[in-house]
């Protein structure tokens, strides 16, 4: 290693670049987790990548390079094998003529100059990139060049037969046909792919003539395959093998999990197969506990609406509902809020179906309907194990609405989820179900909706220009429409060229006034709570959502995706 990368803090330092405080930071993490200064620097958030490239090409008298934006040409890239490009930390940019531009962490390492001179037979021109870009594209490029082509390539003259559905499946031929190198290669790569591109779902579905493959990343579904129709049966039986379900049944659904080690994170797969009228299909959904956010405070909340779910939460009994769809993020808001309560005074039990993520110090139970033990049955057991903190995963009926309530009542804090639309609506769910309208106004705190909205990506977000009109239609008041700045990401290779990065909570959050009560007692309808709840103070989902593209936070076509007008 260089002299220059060796003593990149103090150089950064006397530049003026970094604090002596955060330089000492960066060498702890060093110490505690390894890697380089310059990592860890961008990583704490104390220099920005461009910068310190910036600095890095002045110190190493190299060009630099913006691997975010560069577009790396396949053929270029088989020059140089991965195993060199990881050694060395270095990745091939573009050829011209005799002449190699390579992408270096350490433009300075003759050792490495002299390798890939020797390997390609071409002249090396050094360019310089930070570490994190570098590996980056490695992660990017290389997996991209393990093609589904080259690997489908390893069943050329090794054909599987596939059965027809009327026909017997033999078994014993498809567990050997899983085995095959190239199914486990080629659902391997499947698997590690939907991790490293974010996603929350892997979609595996077969149709008449064709079979395909999606990922939903941030929401929404992108196809990014077509594996050949003959791969089907060994496909889905090799992912049934790892998720332990039983491959010769093919008429019944079946749900199983599969668990994966990958770069030191553990990685659980919730496994569901449906069967379809042209085969089965496969919905993998990924549970990926390193992404999952807890600090309630970068999830989305505005000020007001923290701090009232935050007193609703430290109440000591009552009861706090979280409604919204499927795949709104009620888990992950659930999850902050118990580790947020979770505390060695207290006796935190929850009922889960399933259990997404395991969080020590609390008593996780999983549902299994099949024996009897449902929401209601476990809600019975926990109030006779002198708990303080309940977690129902879902009120679905009346039996769980009604020992919820009574926990709520008789001195329990009780968390829990209904699927509604609205905050306000939640009161008539819960009406519908049988509760009396004085248990739902003595026992419910607060009440909270939230949705997902994708984030513009930061590496090519730009302003764009809105009509005000259209601003006007999606509840912006006609005064501010006029000096309204909206964003948008313009797509590069860091967001897939999306445009989109992550996601964000809108949130609308109700606490149970007194005023709320008493329109609870008085029969009102959800829209009269709606209005009077607006009136107190309370951000409806379509006001959150503006308030994000306000702080250019989001686009307003995810706003008007994920929110009703109000």
């Amino acid at each position: 290693m260089s002299l220059i990368l060796d003593r990149l803090g103090e150089l950064l330092l006397k530049e003026g670049l970094i604090t002596k405080a955060q330089l000492e930071k960066a060498v702890g993490e060093q110490k505690n987790k390894g890697g380089k200064i310059g990592s860890n620097l961008v990583k704490l958030g104390f220099i920005d990548e461009k910068t310190l490239t910036s600095f890095l090409s002045k110190q190493f008298g190299v060009p630099p390079v913006d691997l975010a934006t560069e577009e790396i040409d396949p053929e270029v890239l088989k020059l140089v094998p991965e195993s060199i490009a990881q050694k060395y930390l270095l990745i091939p940019v573009k050829r011209k003529g005799s002449t190699l531009y390579v992408a270096m962490a350490d433009p300075s390492n003759i050792f490495a100059i002299d390798d890939i001179k020797f390997l390609t037979g071409y002249n090396v021109e050094p360019l310089v990139a930070s570490e994190i870009a570098i590996k980056e594209a490695i992660d990017r490029y290389y997996d991209s060049a393990t093609t589904l082509a080259d690997i489908v390539a390893g069943f050329e003259g090794e054909e599987i037969e596939v059965v027809g559905e009327e026909e017997e499946e033999d078994v014993v031929d498809l567990k050997k046909a899983t085995e095959e190198a190239p199914v486990i290669k080629l659902v391997n790569l499947i698997l590690t792919d939907a991790i490293k591109k974010g996603a929350s779902d892997i979609h595996i579905e077969p149709y008449e003539k064709e079979m395909r493959v999606r990922f939903r990343i941030d929401g929404v579904l992108h196809e990014i395959m077509k594996p050949p129709l003959k791969l089907k049966n060994a496909i889905v039986s090799r992912i049934k093998i790892m998720s332990q379900l039983d491959i010769a049944e093919r008429r019944l659904p079946q749900d199983g999990r599969i668990k994966l080690k990958m770069k030191d994170r553990d990685i659980d797969f919730r496994v569901s197969v449906l069967p379809t009228i042209f085969g089965e299909k496969v919905v993998l959904r990924i549970l990926d506990k390193s992404n999952l956010q807890l600090d309630m405070r970068k999830l989305g909340f505005e000020e007001k609406a923290l701090k009232d779910f935050m007193d609703a939460i430290h109440k000591p009994w009552g009861m706090v509902l979280v409604t919204g769809p499927t795949g709104s993020g009620k888990t992950t808001t659930l999850y902050s809020a118990l580790t947020e309560l979770n505390k060695v005074t207290e006796n935190i039990s929850t009922a889960e179906d399933p259990v997404e993520y395991n969080l020590p110090g609390i008593n996780q139970v999983q549902m299994h309907e099949e024996i009897g033990l449902n929401f209601a049955t476990a809600l019975r057991a926990f109030l006779r194990q002198d708990p303080d903190i309940i977690m129902v995963g879902e009120i679905r009926d009346y039996e769980t609405a009604e020992i919820a309530v009574k926990a709520a009542l008789t001195g329990h804090l009780v968390l829990s989820t209904l699927h509604t639309n609205d905050a306000p609506s939640t009161v008539s769910r819960l009406l519908n179900m049988g509760i009396e309208p004085f248990l739902i106004a003595s026992s419910v705190n607060l009440i909270l909706a939230q949705r997902l909205a994708r984030r513009i990506c930061t590496e090519c977000k730009e302003e764009v220009k809105v009509h005000p009109q259209a601003l006007i239609d999606l509840g912006v008041h006609p005064d501010e429409a006029k000096d309204f700045v909206c964003y948008k990401g313009r797509g590069c290779p860091n967001c897939g060229n999306t445009g989109y990065k992550g996601r964000i909570a809108l949130y609308e959050v109700m606490p149970m006034h007194e005023e709320l009560k008493e329109l609870v007692l008085n029969g009102a309808s959800a829209g009269e709570i709606k209005k009077e709840a607006v009136r107190l103070g309370m951000k409806t989902l379509r006001q959150s959502g503006i308030t994000k593209v306000k702080e250019g936070t989001t686009t307003i076509e995810e706003v008007l995706r994920v929110t009703m007008a109000d």
